[in-house]
């Protein structure tokens, strides 16, 4: 790593000449007296400012024209930390920790103020102590991928791996994953891997573990007490339930959606409570003892990319769609409006998605809620043009189910039964 990363032209200039560099902890005189660490800068930065990170953990933009002394208080090297194998217990339960990437699996690198990967998921793993009181945990890398670039393909490689271990003396399955398409991957392993016999657990963060404020420890220790104590299978998600560190939330696989950018209980299960609340002291169930109707396992591990998740907004162009038409995609999940409505101005080009076989479903726009498309005269008209209605199923889980359908069926009649019938509880009573 460069020790002047991001900087160039005078700002460059002015870290040489005063011999600091990416991450010395200095004391910037200028309109008042700064302490803290010269921060890297981001690509296409101008050449005017520095950037210092407070004491307080806040970075700061200096004005290299203003600043009247820089002090250089201590050159900190990079230290390396060594992998901390914990010691297995008898008689603890086993659980498989997977490591996919995302802000669970990062840490702050000090020296530089950078947010970068953790090397291994035992490093995860051994940054919380606390799971080694709960099980014994075996960790293994399978990705090392921002959410944002986790993609179809991913899916099928984090539930082949799983797959692998239907047979094994595992108490459950642990896929620390980024938040922002979290719930993507938990519907795909939700339809894929139905049945599954034990326990499988998506944890992730909405902040590095080694800032103050992170939920990364308590996530994980959350997701591990889970598997131990709540004696059930399924798929789920694991995440603060509000800003407090009191309570954990278990939702669904197929029944959660990030709901806020940043705030650490910024999961929610739509229509209803988390499947189950974690404290330190009990794990209270919230769900019927019938709630994940496949009870026998038989995995299905096939997807087809070619269903599009269609928005519905004031002024769509058609054209869009015939686009999508004619691209040969075989799904198209409509969002639409209230209780399923799209203009009229589609209706040609939904005939004629219907006439080359594709399948339409609707879903709503609304967080909350059933489509109901015999209630006016519009809805009628769409399904009367061969648009099914998907009940309450979330976009992206119907957009996610397509696909796994798609994969795995090839009959028009059975891609329609199987997208109406309650696989892993994406439709909710």
């Amino acid at each position: 790593m460069s020790e002047h990363r991001g900087y160039e032209g005078g700002s460059l200039e002015f870290l040489k000449a005063n011999q600091v560099s990416v991450g010395d902890s200095v004391k910037i005189l200028a309109d008042i007296t700064y302490s803290g660490i010269i921060m890297p800068r981001y690509e296409h930065s101008d050449d005017k400012h520095i950037v210092l990170k407070l004491n307080s953990g806040y970075n700061i933009g200096l004005e290299i024209a203003k600043i009247e002394k820089v002090e250089k208080i201590q050159s900190v090297e990079k230290i390396i930390e060594q992998d901390k194998k914990l010691e297995k217990v008898v008689g603890l339960p086993k659980i498989l920790l997977l490591s996919t990437g995302g802000t669970i699996a990062s840490k702050i690198d000090y020296r530089t103020g950078a947010v970068t990967p953790v090397l291994t998921a035992e490093e995860l793993n051994s940054s919380v102590p606390e799971l080694a009181k709960i099980a014994n945990i075996d960790a293994e890398v399978l990705l090392s991928e921002y959410s944002e670039n986790i993609m179809p393909e991913h899916w099928l490689q984090i539930a082949e791996k799983i797959n692998e271990y239907s047979k094994s003396d595992y108490s459950g399955i642990i896929i620390a994953h980024g938040t922002d398409t979290m719930h993507y991957t938990s519907s795909f392993l939700s339809f894929a891997l139905a049945g599954f016999p034990i326990p499988i657990v998506l944890v992730g963060s909405q902040r590095s573990s080694d800032r103050a404020s992170s939920d990364a420890a308590l996530n994980l220790i959350g997701a591990t007490k889970f598997i131990t104590e709540s004696n059930t299978k399924g798929v789920y998600i694991v995440m603060h339930q509000d800003e407090n560190d009191d309570t954990i939330a278990c939702h669904v696989g197929t029944r959660v959606r990030k709901n806020h950018t940043s705030k650490r209980g910024a999961f929610q299960t739509i229509g209803d409570n988390p499947a189950f609340i974690i404290t330190e002291n009990k794990i209270q169930k919230n769900i019927k003892k019938d709630f994940f109707k496949i009870n026998k396992f038989q995995s299905r591990i096939k997807l087809d990319t070619r269903v599009a998740l269609v928005k519905y907004y004031p002024g769509y162009n058609p054209k869009l769609l015939d686009q999508i038409i004619e691209m040969g995609y075989r799904g198209i999940i409509f969002e639409g409006t209230g209780l399923g409505h799209i203009g009229n101005t589609m209706y040609e080009s939904v005939k004629k998605a219907n006439e080359k076989g594709i399948f339409l479903g609707m879903t709503s726009q609304c967080i909350d809620g059933r489509i109901r498309m015999t209630v006016y005269e519009s809805g009628r008209d769409l399904l009367d043009l061969g648009i099914i209605p998907l009940e309450n199923m979330i976009p992206e889980v119907a957009l996610v189910k397509a696909m796994w359908v798609m994969g795995n069926f090839q009959d028009g009649e059975e891609i329609k039964k199987n997208m109406l019938e309650n696989i892993a509880s994406e439709l909710s009573s």
